[in-house]
């Protein structure tokens, strides 16, 4: 996870529509953070400062009378505390020459925190799961790979015996979801802004808005992504790869992670096989690996 594609920040918003409640002329309004450094200027008591703020986080500047009081006693009080506290730190240390001074620094591993919330929150949702008898797909793949088409034409073949639910999971757009829905199968659109993923407390919220009937199949297409999804547990039953011919039969090999971790792996636009490079044993090979 990064700080530059806000997957890594846990105030980031998304937004989840479900098909038909939305307008297509209506402009939508995301909320955003600061992630690039500028600068604000203050007004302390008629005094102009410049202040570079890196933001991560939405926030506001509240300056009052207090923030500039300075207890006349207490300071002097400090001084002396201080200088007592220096006369003693040169006679235990006379041996040392200190030519700056101590910085404490504590590492705050964020990946670790919230890959933990997210994998609570993946076994809620697996539990529910079975419990509906729900079987939920995680369709993982990069940009272009033809995850929509194939899901298309899966719920246009199979939606007499089966009944389809869907999550459509995008930065920005509803496309994908008006694709979906002119098969007839209900659907959630997710759009993650920033980010670049989707995460167990987005499906929870997503399955609450499509309202997902028991003995049923979910599909979650997550973002197109290689990377981050991978870490992201669901709660899904299967995640499911989808590999076109045109990415290059390497494709497993340099995105071991998400491969290691599907169960099934899917060679998508086989037609373009006699016009491309790539070799489906290779691919099979390293995916097998």
């Amino acid at each position: 996870m990064c700080d530059t594609c806000g997957c890594s920040n846990p105030d980031e918003k998304y937004t989840i529509t479900k098909h038909g409640d939305h307008n297509h002329d209506q402009e939508h309004e995301y909320d955003h953070t600061h992630k690039y450094k500028h600068e604000h200027d203050h007004d302390h008591d008629g005094e102009q400062h410049v202040h570079k703020h890196k933001h991560y986080y939405n926030h506001a500047h509240t300056h009052t009378d207090h923030d500039h009081e300075h207890d006349n006693e207490q300071e002097n009080q400090n001084h002396e505390h201080d200088h007592e506290h220096e006369h003693k730190h040169n006679d235990e240390h006379e041996h040392h020459d200190h030519e700056h001074g101590h910085s404490h620094s504590r590492e705050v591993k964020l990946e670790l925190d919230v890959l933990g919330k997210n994998n609570l929150l993946a076994e809620r949702n697996r539990g529910y799961f079975e419990a509906k008898n729900i079987f939920a797909i995680n369709l993982v793949s990069s940009p272009g790979s033809g995850k929509t088409s194939l899901l298309e034409r899966t719920i246009k073949e199979l939606k007499d015996s089966i009944s389809f639910n869907v999550i459509e999971g995008d930065q920005q757009t509803m496309n994908d979801a008006d694709r979906i829905a002119s098969t007839g199968a209900p659907v959630v659109q997710i759009n993650t802004g920033n980010g670049c993923h989707l995460d167990a407390e987005m499906i929870n919220s997503a399955m609450k808005k499509l309202d997902v009937k028991e003995n049923s199949v979910l599909v979650i297409e997550n973002v197109g992504n290689l990377v981050c999804p991978s870490l992201f547990d669901l709660g899904e039953s299967k995640r499911v790869v989808v590999i076109s011919v045109t990415e290059g039969d390497d494709k497993p090999i340099k995105y071991p992670t998400m491969f290691h971790s599907a169960d099934v792996c899917i060679i998508n636009k086989t037609d373009l096989l006699p016009y491309v490079d790539f070799s489906v044993e290779k691919a099979k090979e390293y995916a097998l690996r």
